[in-house]
């Protein structure tokens, strides 16, 4: 009995020593971050700007890996499924994370199963702007004017199930009226249907409305987040503006396979919160509307749980389908 429990304490120490061998030799070889979307949008901004610092900060190569496809699931499926060895990291956004499991009645991976959270690391800040016909000059003047007419407003989103669909859900439930909602093949045509005065308001991303906003062809109301946004600090947020517990982050967060060594997660969690701390990639995101935001592991994984929960309420309650 006394060697079996010894060669098992031996087994174990032999497994902890390997893997911190193996985190002490991380990495050896260029890393591959996967952006799950299109180059030029604001995760690919994001993920140009951690990579940049990376390589410096890790010795290694860190490659921008553009895979878009459904949303952004396609590129996160193909990090879930690659090998646990610290060489595939995905920035991971809010859609295939936190909204899609309420959203679909399938999907090609679990994020809570098949993916270790490493560290929130931006919230791309939506606005919500109107169309200078809609007589509103504050949230509470649409408010008022959204309940003397529950059916009339509509809204414009960059798709079906997207942060800023749910964006005007969690508006409809929480004033309790029913704007009509007009999904778009993305965030620029939904802009240009507004400045057209085909819908009354979006809740788009800064990014998107910047130019109609600086154009005078739109009127931005509030910022969507929990905070103002130092760009356009005298801009409300939805909260302070009288929609009290109204919040919509826009979130990206980095991710590396589930199995992923616990040395090399904690490793690569240090160097990606100093590198959004770095002046430079703090303006770098700012001036395309985005906030650095770096967190641990942990509280990272207890914010995906809490979002998740939040948008599958919101999905249930407005009975929206994405297949």
């Amino acid at each position: 009995m006394k060697k079996r429990v010894i060669r098992l304490l031996g087994a174990v120490v032999m497994v902890v020593v390997a893997g911190s061998a193996v985190a002490q030799s991380w990495p050896n070889r260029s890393v591959r971050l996967i952006s799950p979307f299109a180059p030029g949008g604001g995760a690919d901004i994001t993920s140009r700007a951690l990579a940049q610092k990376l390589t410096v900060a890790l010795g290694q190569q860190v490659i921008v890996d553009n895979r878009g496809g459904a949303g952004g699931m396609l590129g996160v499926d193909l990090a879930a499924k690659s090998p646990p060895d610290g060489y595939t990291f995905v920035l991971g956004t809010i859609g295939p994370i936190a909204i899609n499991p309420s959203l679909l009645s399938k999907m090609p991976y679990d994020p809570l199963k098949d993916l270790a959270p490493v560290s929130q690391a931006a919230v791309a800040v939506n606005v919500l702007v109107v169309h200078p016909s809609l007589p509103a000059k504050s949230v509470k003047e649409l408010v008022a004017i959204a309940k003397a007419r529950p059916t009339d407003l509509n809204y414009g989103s960059s798709g079906s199930g997207a942060a800023d669909h749910l964006a005007g859900e969690l508006f409809n439930a929480m004033v309790k009226v029913k704007m009509t909602h007009i999904p778009y093949k993305g965030g620029a045509p939904a802009m240009l249907d507004l400045v057209s005065g085909n819908v009354q308001l979006v809740f788009s991303t800064l990014s998107t409305a910047t130019a109609a906003i600086d154009g005078g062809k739109v009127r931005p109301l509030a910022v969507a987040g929990s905070k103002r946004f130092e760009g356009m600090p005298d801009l409300p947020t939805m909260s302070e503006a009288g929609l009290k517990g109204f919040e919509v982050n826009n979130w990206y967060g980095l991710f590396a396979p589930a199995g992923t060594a616990k040395d090399i997660i904690a490793r690569a969690n240090a160097e990606t919160v100093k590198a959004l701390a770095a002046p430079d990639v703090k303006k770098r995101l700012m001036d395309a509307g985005i906030i650095a935001t770096s967190s641990s592991p942990e509280a990272f994984s207890t914010y995906i749980r809490a979002e998740t929960a939040k948008w599958g309420k919101v999905i249930k309650d407005a009975n929206i389908k994405g297949d």
